[in-house]
């Protein structure tokens, strides 16, 4: 039998999962809204990490799925994402900070029960819901940028003006605005435009160029 908790801040489909489980036999030690309010059971109780956590992808309290991902792994509990699986460049996060799949919740709770039986015995969970998300996201087309390239989008999108990037990497700022010119072509060639600086950081984001928490200095 597998211990699962289950995070998402929808009381209804929480306990909707809770009652499959229990007829399922796995066992639910934590039910609630957050992954700070597991951590803080874990923490209070000491008790074990739950085998897996059916996570939603986007909570209410402002957390991102990375963050919340990488939080759930690194305490050492199997991530499935239980989503409406209509966002693939957030699945594609979560894919990158180490969640084992993502099931829909449009899925029949058998199909739910199957991904946490899955994920439990350590498969990875290939199911229909996590090819499609990953094969229909443009964001997975590489824009095959060179290193200096993307050196200077990293300087950039992370907030720099042309002028300091240029400065920072000792070229000329002419040839700094050729390389933004060129990583904006290869992003359209791709299918991935990025015509402001803002769609700039957000590919950069997609390609692991910056931190997402690298937002936060882009203006």
């Amino acid at each position: 039998m597998s211990t699962v908790a289950l995070i998402d801040d929808h009381e209804s489909v929480r306990l909707g999962l809770e009652a499959a489980c229990a007829r399922d036999s796995q066992s639910v030690v934590f039910s609630g809204s957050t992954v700070g309010s597991y951590l803080e059971w874990r923490s209070a109780t000491s008790a074990a990490p739950a085998d897996v956590v059916v996570l939603d992808l986007t909570l209410g309290d402002g957390t991102t799925v990375t963050e919340n991902v990488r939080s759930l792994v690194g305490d050492g509990a199997c991530v499935v994402i239980h989503s409406v699986a209509d966002r693939p460049a957030a699945v594609r996060e979560a894919l990158s900070a180490g969640a084992a799949g993502v099931v829909s919740k449009s899925s029949a709770l058998d199909d739910v029960l199957d991904a946490i039986r899955t994920v439990a015995q350590g498969d990875a969970l290939n199911n229909v819901e996590w090819a499609s998300a990953v094969d229909g996201d443009r964001a997975f087309a590489d824009a095959q940028l060179s290193s200096r390239e993307r050196e200077v989008l990293r300087l950039y999108a992370a907030g720099l003006p042309l002028k300091a990037v240029a400065e920072r990497l000792g070229v000329a700022y002419s040839t700094a605005k050729e390389n933004i010119t060129r990583i904006r072509v290869k992003y359209v060639e791709v299918g991935r435009p990025a015509p402001t600086k803002v769609d700039l950081l957000r590919r950069a984001m997609e390609d692991g160029i910056v931190a997402t928490d690298g937002a936060a200095s882009a203006g």
